[in-house]
């Protein structure tokens, strides 16, 4: 499977039965040859306008209940962003 096929598929969290968006990124361990977790950038509403809040979920593998042919489903008990873009450019550089 591509991650271009990832990104296409709606993540849902089967907790709460909410679209938390799509996947936009994996973390991958790369000594293990593994993906660790999924990244879905989260989507905030201001004023009835959709902007982007700058922060992700980071969801690891084991979260993972289905990979179905256009969703994602997901178990997340708390489905809340767990990572600033701005924190993430300092972890990268």
């Amino acid at each position: 499977m591509k991650i271009s096929d990832f990104q296409a598929k709606d993540v849902i969290n089967i907790v709460d039965g909410k679209k938390l968006g799509h996947v936009s990124d994996l973390e991958l361990d790369l000594r293990q040859g593994r993906i660790d977790s999924i990244v879905v950038p989260q989507i905030t509403k201001v004023f009835g306008f959709f902007g982007n809040g700058g922060t992700e979920v980071v969801i690891p593998w084991r979260n993972i209940v289905k990979i179905g042919a256009d969703v994602v489903l997901v178990r997340m008990d708390e489905a809340k962003p767990i990572r600033d873009e701005e924190d993430e450019l300092h972890v990268r550089t």
